[in-house]
Protein backbone atom coordinates (compact mmCIF):
# COMPACT_ATOMS: atom_id res chain seq x y z
CA UNK A 1 0.00 0.00 0.00
CA UNK A 2 2.63 2.52 0.75
CA UNK A 3 4.04 2.19 -2.73
CA UNK A 4 0.75 2.96 -4.32
CA UNK A 5 0.34 5.86 -1.86
CA UNK A 6 4.24 7.13 -3.22
CA UNK A 7 2.79 6.90 -6.75
CA UNK A 8 -0.51 8.69 -6.28
CA UNK A 9 1.84 11.44 -4.47
CA UNK A 10 4.26 11.45 -7.72
CA UNK A 11 1.20 11.88 -9.72
CA UNK A 12 -0.24 14.73 -8.29
CA UNK A 13 2.91 16.31 -7.97
CA UNK A 14 3.07 15.63 -12.07
CA UNK A 15 -0.23 17.75 -12.54
CA UNK A 16 0.91 20.02 -10.41
CA UNK A 17 3.52 21.13 -12.50
CA UNK A 18 1.84 20.83 -15.35
CA UNK A 19 -1.34 23.29 -13.92
CA UNK A 20 1.68 25.86 -12.93
CA UNK A 21 3.03 26.20 -16.59
CA UNK A 22 -0.74 26.82 -17.64
CA UNK A 23 -0.97 29.18 -14.91
CA UNK A 24 0.60 32.60 -16.19
CA UNK A 25 -1.72 32.72 -19.53
CA UNK A 26 -5.15 32.03 -17.79
CA UNK A 27 -7.11 35.01 -18.13
CA UNK A 28 -5.79 35.69 -22.02
CA UNK A 29 -6.55 31.94 -23.16
CA UNK A 30 -9.36 30.62 -20.68
CA UNK A 31 -12.00 32.03 -23.05
CA UNK A 32 -10.41 31.57 -26.71
CA UNK A 33 -8.39 28.16 -26.95
CA UNK A 34 -10.88 25.38 -26.05
CA UNK A 35 -7.87 23.10 -25.88
CA UNK A 36 -6.17 25.19 -23.23
CA UNK A 37 -9.80 25.19 -21.54
CA UNK A 38 -10.25 21.37 -21.32
CA UNK A 39 -6.72 20.78 -20.65
CA UNK A 40 -6.87 22.97 -17.66
CA UNK A 41 -10.16 21.72 -16.38
CA UNK A 42 -8.77 18.01 -17.01
CA UNK A 43 -6.06 18.63 -15.08
CA UNK A 44 -8.02 20.34 -12.39
CA UNK A 45 -10.17 17.56 -12.24
CA UNK A 46 -7.81 15.25 -11.95
CA UNK A 47 -5.83 16.59 -9.08
CA UNK A 48 -8.70 17.37 -7.04
CA UNK A 49 -9.93 14.11 -7.80
CA UNK A 50 -6.39 11.98 -6.97
CA UNK A 51 -6.05 14.54 -3.93
CA UNK A 52 -9.51 12.90 -2.56
CA UNK A 53 -8.40 9.16 -3.74
CA UNK A 54 -5.34 9.86 -1.49
CA UNK A 55 -7.04 10.63 1.81
CA UNK A 56 -8.88 7.52 1.00
CA UNK A 57 -5.87 5.41 0.73
CA UNK A 58 -4.04 7.08 3.68
CA UNK A 59 -7.38 5.97 5.25
CA UNK A 60 -7.28 2.40 4.51
CA UNK A 61 -3.14 2.47 5.29
CA UNK A 62 -3.79 3.96 8.77
CA UNK A 63 -6.52 1.40 9.62
CA UNK A 64 -9.12 4.34 10.19
CA UNK A 65 -12.82 4.32 10.25
CA UNK A 66 -14.19 4.32 6.71
CA UNK A 67 -15.45 7.70 5.47
CA UNK A 68 -18.98 8.08 3.83
CA UNK A 69 -18.30 11.24 1.30
CA UNK A 70 -15.33 12.25 -0.47
CA UNK A 71 -15.56 15.36 2.15
CA UNK A 72 -15.44 12.91 4.55
CA UNK A 73 -11.99 11.43 3.77
CA UNK A 74 -10.13 14.56 4.16
CA UNK A 75 -11.83 15.90 7.51
CA UNK A 76 -10.81 12.06 8.59
CA UNK A 77 -7.29 12.99 8.38
CA UNK A 78 -7.94 16.34 9.84
CA UNK A 79 -10.05 14.10 12.86
CA UNK A 80 -6.63 11.75 13.33
CA UNK A 81 -3.96 14.64 13.00
CA UNK A 82 -2.69 13.20 9.91
CA UNK A 83 -3.42 16.79 8.26
CA UNK A 84 -3.85 19.86 10.77
CA UNK A 85 -7.40 19.19 11.64
CA UNK A 86 -8.44 23.48 10.86
CA UNK A 87 -6.31 22.75 7.21
CA UNK A 88 -8.38 19.59 7.09
CA UNK A 89 -11.92 21.82 7.27
CA UNK A 90 -10.96 23.97 4.15
CA UNK A 91 -8.84 21.75 2.44
CA UNK A 92 -12.25 19.56 2.31
CA UNK A 93 -13.88 21.72 -0.06
CA UNK A 94 -11.58 20.45 -2.62
CA UNK A 95 -14.13 17.36 -2.61
CA UNK A 96 -16.58 19.52 -3.80
CA UNK A 97 -15.02 21.42 -6.60
CA UNK A 98 -14.22 17.81 -7.66
CA UNK A 99 -17.78 17.38 -7.43
CA UNK A 100 -18.34 20.35 -9.39
CA UNK A 101 -16.49 19.82 -12.17
CA UNK A 102 -17.40 16.19 -12.70
CA UNK A 103 -20.95 17.23 -13.17
CA UNK A 104 -21.51 21.27 -13.72
CA UNK A 105 -18.35 21.97 -15.96
CA UNK A 106 -20.63 23.66 -18.58
CA UNK A 107 -21.07 26.57 -15.63
CA UNK A 108 -17.16 27.13 -14.87
CA UNK A 109 -16.37 31.25 -14.21
CA UNK A 110 -13.29 31.40 -16.10
CA UNK A 111 -12.02 34.09 -13.23
CA UNK A 112 -12.39 32.06 -10.31
CA UNK A 113 -10.89 29.22 -11.83
CA UNK A 114 -7.82 32.05 -13.31
CA UNK A 115 -8.09 34.09 -10.30
CA UNK A 116 -8.61 31.81 -7.20
CA UNK A 117 -9.08 28.39 -8.00
CA UNK A 118 -5.04 28.75 -9.53
CA UNK A 119 -3.75 30.38 -6.72
CA UNK A 120 -4.78 27.37 -4.44
CA UNK A 121 -2.51 24.98 -5.86
CA UNK A 122 -0.10 25.43 -3.05
CA UNK A 123 -2.90 24.16 -1.05
CA UNK A 124 -2.35 20.66 -2.62
CA UNK A 125 1.27 20.90 -2.18
CA UNK A 126 0.89 21.95 1.55
CA UNK A 127 -1.60 18.38 1.94
CA UNK A 128 0.80 16.62 0.17
CA UNK A 129 3.45 17.71 2.39
CA UNK A 130 1.45 16.82 5.57
CA UNK A 131 1.03 13.14 4.48
CA UNK A 132 4.42 12.48 3.35
CA UNK A 133 5.71 13.41 6.76
CA UNK A 134 2.69 11.10 8.08
CA UNK A 135 3.94 8.25 6.54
Amino acid sequence: MLHKIEQKIQSIEELLVLLEELRDDCNEKFLTDKIYQGALLHYLYLVSDSAIALAEMMIKYKNLRKSNSYYESIDLLGEYNIIPADFAYDFAKIASFRNFLAHHYERVDYKEICESTLEKLDDIKLYLHYIKISL
